[in-house]
């Protein structure tokens, strides 16, 4: 939160947003704010009121995810735990991508879609991969529903996913400051406090946020019951969400699933404060670049070829 914010103790919603009414046209702030009438009409008045998760406390944190937990336990039938994960201190994640065995067969996005609990009916995952002409990196021509036997004897493929910049436009936008850069590096929601405006889909240049046109549909068989506030719980109607690096595994020291899922070992992850982790020997020992450099972004997803 801004200085402003803290001194004035929690702003709420209406506040917020009617100070963004006052900053764009009415057309503009009525098609902005279109979704929101339909996520509001889905919540709890606690839900509306809930202060913002860089503002509570830990007692007000608990009951927060107990609340979640009931409400899932309600609406899917299934028990769930929900975390509040913290990052860690000394922890700056950073993610590598060998194109250079990645088959385009996109288990990466298969698992990134059961672990982070998306809906079953729009197959939906935080992970596109690209189908690219070997010799090119024209992001905007690359195929995503590419079909056929994998790999292609003339393409390349190239997974994108949030590119957890350390200069995130997609936070410089957000009008309810929504979305945060963590002191670990990943880039984070409070799906609680979002109100669906999409300004940070249309400024993310990878294309990684999602919106959640629809109240997820899974069956509770099917729900990861592992589960972290910031991170793969089942998200509300009506507002962003996007790759998160997996937090309520990664912050307990434990791999993506998207990695997990990987059967050519195209992915590297870990602290790049480390000198000794393999992310760190990755980024010292190979060429590595990063997706429109020149919008000074500073991603911390890292791609390489083997030379």
């Amino acid at each position: 939160m801004n200085k402003e914010n803290q001194e004035s103790g929690s702003i709420s919603r209406r506040t917020l947003i009617k100070g963004t009414g006052a900053m764009l046209g009415a057309a503009a702030f009525a098609k902005a704010m279109a979704p929101l009438t339909e996520w509001a009409s889905h919540q709890s008045m606690d839900e509306f009121l809930q202060q913002h998760y860089r503002e509570l406390d830990e007692e007000e944190m608990q009951k927060v995810l107990r609340r979640l937990e009931e409400e899932t336990r309600r609406d899917y039938g299934v028990e769930v735990t929900i975390t509040d994960h913290k990052p860690e201190k000394g922890v700056k994640f950073g993610y590598a991508l060998n194109l250079s065995i990645c088959v385009g067969c996109r288990k990466c996005a298969q698992a990134c879609h059961r672990e982070n609990n998306h809906d079953r009916a729009s197959g939906n995952s935080y992970i596109q991969v690209l189908e690219m002409k070997k010799g090119s990196l024209d992001l905007e021509n690359g195929t995503v529903n590419y079909s056929g036997p994998v790999p292609k004897k003339d393409a390349f493929y190239m997974p994108v996913q949030c590119q957890q910049c350390d200069a995130p436009p997609c936070v410089d936008v957000c009008p309810v400051e929504a979305t945060w850069k963590e002191p670990d590096g990943i880039v984070a929601v409070d799906y609680n406090w979002c109100i669906g405006c999409r300004y940070c889909e249309a400024a993310c240049p990878y294309h990684a946020r999602r919106f959640n046109w629809a109240k997820p549909q899974i069956p509770a068989e099917d729900i990861n019951p592992a589960q972290s506030y910031l991170s793969n719980r089942l998200r509300p109607q009506g507002v962003m969400e996007k790759c998160t690096y997996c937090l309520h595994r990664t912050r307990e020291g434990r791999l993506p699933a998207c990695l997990e899922a990987c059967p050519t070992g195209a992915r590297v992850f870990g602290n790049v404060l480390d000198p000794k982790s393999e992310i760190r020997w990755v980024l010292e020992n190979k060429r590595v670049f990063v997706l429109k450099e020149e919008l000074g972004t500073k991603p911390s997803f890292f791609y390489f070829f083997d030379e």
